[in-house]
């Protein structure tokens, strides 16, 4: 493997040294902030031996090598184009100059909640072992498997416990992750998600029956009347809160010497903060949040056919453009307001289809570079990673990424029509299973197969009528 040539082939197929902004690498692909993106030859790029995949996302172009190689790679092309090794946030910061204000909002929300993910996926998985232990009829009919072994009921319990926890503490990730976004403290954005569902607040899950009973409790300030009312599973509270504490943070330190800074800027913006947490930012959120979920419950439960075919087939797109960040904070707030979301076992369709479409191209491609990007590929898309998928291989041969978009439309649409739900967020491949409710687990997996028999199907027979007309190599 010659590393010196393969790093001058990848410097001169990315426009020369000269138009290498910045790069630099994760565990698989090296990331370079371009001058002009215009000037990448993709076509040569993709004919070097090490080279897997590329694209461009999110102002950064994306280079895939592969784990243990990708290092020593980055190694020989900093040398050779003589550029400083950067961070991952040098690259970020030099790509971020490059986007719109819709690109930066939708960056934004990737930089609060990718950091979050794990811990999501994580609460998940466990919770889907609970569902597993406590769901009727999947062991015994019409009863779970705590209820014949009770045994295990405190098992279970404690998985659920712990399985909860970030979802009931879910704005103190936020905080966390958000506050640091937005130039703050990150143990500020802490105690601040915390402070949103303090004990002593009215459980935001419990608002609704209180509301009904007229025994919401509440505060009297100066004759202001204010609910006292936390937000356990809230998106849109702490996300605002958190940029109001960064910016009033940020002020205060400018504006107070540095001997008094420990004394003074934390309680003055905890204190400004909380206030205005509790009198107006939650309130109007929390408002705007049920607006949002009342909107896509709406469509869904109206025309729920329409609905699962259009966001079946617009997922892998909006991915292609990172738009897809945006969804998660939804499915964060149907989950709190009605227990489930309706969104997310789409986007299982959508991840297993582009898997099933990879590979399919491996039993017509003649290139054992492709053929062995595709199957990789597919089990990693099966697995809920389908970025080597379509930047790889389905989007390189258009009908594929085409294929798997109407496999996954289809299987949206009979899931949705099906009401199949997932209460929690888990892994958004074929382990995805598990977050669903076991009542739905039958529409669930009928879904999935039309998910991998469609794409599958329809991208083998489309490649041989492109083969047999020559138009494909």
């Amino acid at each position: 493997m010659d590393l010196k040539k393969s790093a001058s082939e990848i410097i001169d197929a990315v426009g020369g040294k000269e138009n290498i902004g910045a790069a630099t690498h994760c565990v698989t692909r090296l990331r370079f902030a371009l001058k002009d993106e215009g000037k990448v030859n993709k076509e040569e790029l993709e004919k070097i031996d090490l080279v897997k995949g590329s694209f461009s996302a999110n102002g950064q172009y994306q280079v895939v090598i592969g784990q243990g190689t990708v290092d020593k790679v980055y190694n020989e092309l900093a040398a050779q184009a003589g550029i400083e090794h950067a961070s991952k946030q040098d690259i970020k910061d030099a790509a971020a100059q490059k986007l719109n204000p819709l690109q930066r909002a939708i960056k934004t929300l990737a930089d609060i909640f990718i950091p979050i993910l794990p811990a999501i996926v994580t609460a998940g998985l466990l919770m889907g072992i609970n569902n597993v232990l406590t769901g009727p009829g999947i062991f015994y009919p019409d009863q779970s498997l705590v209820d014949v072994h009770p045994q295990f009921g405190d098992f279970a319990s404690i998985i659920n416990l712990i399985a909860n926890t970030a979802f009931v503490f879910l704005p103190g990730l936020i905080g966390w992750a958000a506050v640091t976004r937005f130039g703050g403290s990150p143990l500020l954005g802490i105690v601040l998600g915390l402070m949103l569902v303090h004990p002593d607040l009215l459980n935001a899950w419990g608002w609704g029956a209180a509301k009904a009973e007229g025994d919401i409790p509440t505060w009297n300030l100066f004759g202001l009347e204010i609910q006292k009312v936390g937000y356990q599973g809230q998106v849109l509270p702490v996300l605002v809160a958190s940029y109001v504490l960064a910016r009033i943070e940020r002020f205060l330190r400018s504006k107070i010497a540095d001997a008094f800074q420990l004394l003074l800027v934390a309680p003055i913006a905890l204190l400004i903060t909380g206030f205005l947490s509790f009198i107006i930012i939650g309130p109007i959120t929390f408002t705007i949040g049920q607006w949002i979920t009342n909107l896509f419950t709406g469509i869904f439960d109206t025309v729920p056919a329409i609905g699962g075919l259009i966001y079946g087939a617009l997922y892998a797109p909006l991915v292609v453009t990172g738009m897809h960040h945006t969804f998660l904070p939804v499915d964060l707030q149907l989950i709190s307001s009605t227990g489930g979301t309706f969104l997310w076992p789409i986007l299982v369709m959508s991840n297993v289809a582009q898997g099933s479409a990879a590979l399919a191209m491996m039993f017509l491609l003649k290139d054992e570079k492709l053929k062995g990007l595709s199957i990789t590929s597919a089990v990693s898309a099966y697995l809920g990673i389908t970025e080597p998928a379509m930047f790889g291989v389905n989007l390189r041969f258009r009908f594929a990424f085409i294929s798997a978009m109407i496999g996954s439309a289809l299987a949206g649409m009979f899931i949705t029509i099906n009401k199949v739900i997932a209460p929690s967020i888990g892994v958004g491949g074929l382990p995805g299973f598990l977050s669903i409710v076991p009542q739905k687990w039958a529409p669930f997996f009928i879904g999935m197969a039309i998910s991998i028999a469609v794409p599958l199907a329809l991208t083998y027979l489309w490649g041989k009528t492109k083969a047999r007309k020559g138009e494909l190599a």
